[in-house]
């Protein structure tokens, strides 16, 4: 977290923001995303159905809060590879504040799914994995964690994510929603993490993982949970999916209205935006790369190669002649 001098909270903040936040009483800190006009940016070049949407939306609020916690320049990426009819998903966060999503669907699975199935996020993903890769440049080792997909969401993928392989008691809470205004309808997600990170260790909640087969005669007693934590995670659970949402209701409010009897604190929010790394030298580059025989079978009728980039739906044309040695 990125721990600028802290400042009350306040009636109003920004969108297209990620606001850290510190619950001291609690010993919980986290951070709170909000995308607006970004993420209605991203979803509009796809037009991908309402369903494939929410998706894409909660992708891209599980990408902020997670990606945010890089402190240097790097790259996270989340990805999913599943059998479902969103058989892939894939949200790039370039510190500080660049990001980029795409979705691939089969149109015709989506089309014939049983009535209702459409619109349940567990049932378009299927059954896979979810990958959060971690790319700080090559001076730094490169990290991927992976969880599999078997029939939840995004959001329970999350927690068990943190449960599994990170051993801190976490709260991951996303919601999407598509909202009416003047100027039409809007797309819009909001995220929220919490990790409760207390100084004492013997105040850490041990993560509870299946004991196994005890042996006869003895009984297992589950580790007593702190209190604290206790008390966070049924703050949190009030959380619903229109506050996390709603364009009136800023962040700091939100925290507000959780945490105000425990004394939270906000930091300085930190702005993202919709922004593709794709360029006509990148693709040049990347055409180069490929040998004569493959470019050959790219070029189309109008004697040009041409290249769509799946996040940004760019529409580039080469003369193959440019890459001929």
């Amino acid at each position: 977290m990125n721990e600028t001098p802290s400042r009350l909270v306040s009636d109003l903040g920004p969108d297209d923001a990620v606001l850290p936040f510190a619950v001291e009483g609690l010993d919980l800190r986290g951070r709170v995303a909000r995308l607006g006009p970004s993420l209605d940016q991203i979803l509009a070049r796809h037009a991908y159905p309402a369903p494939v949407s929410r998706l894409v939306g909660e992708a891209l609020a599980l990408t902020v809060l997670l990606g945010s916690s890089l402190k240097i320049a790097g790259r996270f990426q989340l990805q999913t590879r599943t059998d479902g009819a969103v058989d892939m998903i894939v949200v790039d966060f370039d510190a500080p504040d660049r990001l980029r999503a795409f979705a691939r669907f089969d149109a015709a699975r989506f089309d014939a799914a049983r009535p209702g199935a459409a619109d349940d996020p567990a049932a378009l993903l299927g059954r896979g994995h979810l990958a959060f890769t971690i790319d700080q440049g090559p001076e730094a080792a490169r990290y991927q964690g992976v969880v599999a997909l078997a029939g939840q969401g995004l959001e329970a993928a999350a927690r068990q994510y943190f449960q599994q392989s990170e051993q801190i008691p976490t709260l991951v809470r996303l919601a999407v929603a598509q909202i009416v205004t003047p100027q039409g309808a809007a797309w819009r997600t909001g995220g929220l993490l919490a990790q409760f990170l207390p100084n004492a260790s013997e105040r850490r909640c041990p993560i509870e993982l299946p004991p196994g087969d005890p042996p006869p005669g003895s009984t297992y007693e589950p580790p007593q949970e702190d209190e604290a934590w206790a008390e966070a995670k049924a703050l949190v659970a009030t959380v619903e999916d229109h506050e996390l949402v709603d364009p009136t209701l800023s962040s700091e409010r939100l925290l507000y209205r959780l945490f105000h009897e425990q004394g939270v604190k906000v930091f300085e929010p930190q702005r993202v935006r919709d922004a593709c790394r794709c360029s006509d030298e990148s693709v040049r580059a990347m055409l180069r790369g490929f040998p004569p025989q493959d470019r050959a079978h790219m070029i189309g009728d109008d004697g040009r190669i041409g290249v769509t980039c799946e996040f940004c739906s760019t529409f580039r044309t080469y003369d193959p002649r440019d890459f001929e040695d």
